[in-house]
């Protein structure tokens, strides 16, 4: 049996031999940059190889929300990997994922009592579709397979979850000979919006399972904000019609947003609901689909071919939940709701300048996300190259420069970034004529 003195160390060469094999995401690998060599994180912080830190402005895909290797997640995930680190879910059970299960029961609004556990955001959002589906099939009405999704939405990159996703983006347009044809259609963000949906669902509510929405703001279609009166007026079309809602909480849930949970502003529960990204505090993969009481009853049932037929292998995995469940403490334990609140008065003060600067289209703030949106984006690995020099990870895409960062960071590592964005942003307008 080695001993840690006895393990010889990492691979120097680790980032020019890997690179040569290695698939990046969202990434031309022909033509963009190398990415950056991390060697390690802390707090807000990414230690680059090189020596270089940068103040993360994301939150590693607004995961981290506690920041870097909070010691109570660390310390948890380490005494759960001593003793169990994963046990398959079918026929057993791990303390762990029952004991999480009945924590975030407990603190989803309404019924939602059932949690069915995987391991990403995309692969929740495609259980929850499977649970509407079959929720129809259980009850007779086995035409019900089609769902009304929104323009600039996103929900994963698998093929149902594009399917529900706006199809004219980059990331998903080249697909839709394979991807289910869904509703995809603007949000009623007005009268004349709402009367003709209400009159879409009307027509279409005997193949409907559901309405698929992430509340008040849709992320990756471009950091779109819309009212609560909107998510409220949706969960009334459903009731009125009798189709399902399914509320995509992955990115504004777990307190993002200045609430636990985005819906909780607009005073309505959905029948399904997905999380992932904070919910283990950015440190282990870990999605949860939660259901109502009414949801789960149609399942439950003598009859073997009436469950759902669905098991990731690593669905409740003892590390990952027993990260989630330290996520949870810290969340009952730190100010984190406070703490968002007050990155938000901040950001409000600190982004306005960017209203002044020619080809900014728009600046929004709420709750934890600050977005500068541009008239166009132009090049973003110039911009991103300029975050860098000035010692921070900012990601822009589409034609917005955003900030997502960790719920506790530092008002004085918040000042960086936001001065960073308003000086960058000042670049960007002096040099967008390069990029027409």
């Amino acid at each position: 049996m080695t001993t840690p003195s006895d393990v010889p160390p990492a691979n120097p060469d680790w980032f020019t031999t890997g690179h040569k094999h290695i698939w990046m995401p969202y990434t031309q690998m022909k033509s963009s940059p190398l990415p950056q060599a991390v060697k390690s994180t802390e707090g807000v912080r990414i230690r680059l190889e090189d020596g270089r830190e940068l103040i993360d402005g994301i939150a590693s895909w607004w995961s981290a929300c506690h920041g870097y290797n909070h010691p109570h997640i660390v310390d948890a995930i380490t005494r759960q990997a001593k003793t169990m680190p994963h046990v398959m879910l079918a026929g057993l059970s791990n303390e762990p994922a029952f004991t999480l299960a009945a924590r975030l029961a407990a603190m989803t609004p309404g019924d939602l009592n059932r949690v069915f556990f995987s391991e990403s955001g995309s692969v929740s959002v495609e259980i929850a579709m499977k649970m509407a589906v079959q929720f129809w099939i259980n009850q007779g009405h086995k035409n019900r397979n089609r769902f009304i999704a929104f323009k600039n939405g996103y929900h994963g990159d698998t093929i149902g979850t594009m399917g529900v996703g706006d199809p004219d983006n980059i990331m998903h347009g080249p697909f839709h000979g394979l991807m289910a044809q869904q509703l995809v259609v603007d949000l009623p963000a007005n009268e004349t919006d709402r009367t003709a949906f209400e009159a879409l669902a009307a027509e279409h509510a005997g193949t409907l399972a559901g309405i698929i929405m992430e509340p008040l703001v849709q992320g990756a279609g471009g950091m779109i904000f819309h009212a609560t009166e909107t998510v409220k007026f949706i969960r009334d079309v459903c009731d009125r019609h009798g189709i399902l809602l399914i509320l995509d909480e992955i990115m504004v849930g777990l307190g993002r947003l200045g609430t636990t949970f985005a819906c909780e502003q607009a005073d309505v529960t959905p029948d399904l609901m997905t999380l992932s990204k904070s919910l283990t505090g950015g440190t282990m993969p870990l999605a949860a689909t939660i259901a109502t009481d009414r949801i789960f009853e149609a399942f439950y049932a003598d009859e073997l071919e009436r469950c759902l037929m669905h098991g990731p292998t690593y669905m409740g995995n003892a590390l990952a939940c027993a990260a989630a469940n330290a996520s949870l403490d810290l969340f009952e334990t730190e100010p984190r709701l406070d703490q968002v609140q007050a990155m938000a008065a901040q950001m409000i003060d600190a982004l306005a300048p960017c209203r002044d600067i020619a080809g900014v289209m728009d600046v929004r703030v709420w709750g934890g996300i600050g977005v500068i949106e541009l008239e166009t984006l132009g090049d973003m690995y110039w911009i991103r190259d300029q975050f860098i020099a000035k010692g921070c990870w900012v990601r822009p895409f589409g034609n917005v420069i955003y900030l997502m960062p960790a719920f506790n960071i530092d008002p004085a590592d918040l000042t960086t970034l936001t001065d960073a964005v308003v000086e960058i942003t000042a670049m960007w307008s002096e040099k967008r004529g390069e990029w027409a």
